[in-house]
This record gives C-alpha cells, sequence and structure tokens, in this order.
C-alpha cells in the first residue's frame, strides 16, 4: 500500500468513499458537499489537505482530511484531522496507520506540534486504533447550531 496526496483523477473514487464514510455518521451527502470539498483540497488560499492510501493495484482505499487551525492559547498553528475512511474490507491492513505515518510527516512539514481529532464515543474500532498511536485529552464537544 501507498500513501500520497489525492490528485485530480481521484474524484470517483474518493466520491465513493466520501459517501460511505457520510454513511456511517448518518450525514446526508450530494454532489454540492461532494464538489465543495473536492475543491477545497485543490485551493491553494485553504490549508485543506486531504492524503489517501491506495491498494498495491493503486485503488484508492482510504482518505484522510486535515487542516491547519489557530491554537489561540499557545499563539500557535496546529493541525485538526477532520475525515479519515478506510474501506471496510480493508480494515484491519494497515491503511490507517499508514494514513496517521503520512499525516506526522505533514503535520512535522507544517509545524504543527500536535493534530487534534474527535470521533464518535462509540465509534470503538477506530478508538482502538487511536489509543495506541496518541492520547486523549479531558474536554467535552459542543455544537450550536446557527441556522
Amino acid at each position: 500500500m501507498k500513501v500520497e496526496s489525492l490528485i485530480r483523477t481521484d474524484k470517483e473514487d474518493w466520491s465513493k468513499l466520501y459517501h460511505g464514510y457520510a454513511n456511517f455518521y448518518k450525514m446526508p451527502m450530494n454532489s454540492d458537499i461532494l464538489d465543495e470539498v473536492w475543491d477545497w483540497i485543490f485551493n491553494p488560499d485553504i490549508k485543506f489537505y486531504a492524503i489517501g492510501v491506495k491498494s498495491e493495484q493503486g485503488e484508492l482505499i482510504g482518505f484522510m482530511h486535515f487542516r491547519e487551525m489557530p491554537s489561540p492559547l499557545r499563539g500557535i498553528l496546529v493541525g485538526f484531522l477532520d475525515d479519515l475512511f478506510v474501506r471496510p474490507d480493508f480494515r484491519g491492513s494497515g491503511a490507517v496507520q499508514l494514513l496517521f505515518k503520512d499525516l506526522k510527516l505533514q503535520a512535522q512539514k507544517n509545524g504543527w506540534p500536535y493534530v487534534r481529532w474527535i470521533t464518535a464515543s462509540d465509534n470503538q474500532r477506530a478508538r482502538a486504533v487511536y489509543d495506541q498511536i496518541s492520547e486523549t485529552i479531558d474536554f467535552v464537544t459542543y455544537q450550536m447550531h446557527t441556522q
């Protein structure tokens, strides 16, 4: 398997995976959202990134979206992992570990001292992996709707 930045020709495979990710979290997905997120990936004015893991046959089997964000209390920029998804038939293959290895390199390259992320509290399979490569912090996440 190999991890690399997504390229424009990955859109169709990425779209299928992103639908799977949205379904997992029971979020609606449509072509407008897909197009917007895809545009963010390639917009040099937005520090939003996407890497993918490809099988030995060159098939996109997983992806990771991450971005830069300020940490005001520290006065530094850090990384934030937004989305991570690996096709169910490739889970347990080491694909997630390869994505995290590359994410760590990307964070170092960008000067981010750490990367944060959230996941659903009942996402036990993912949490088992995260517990091996990171630490939890004692914060509760809130979301305020504005519309």
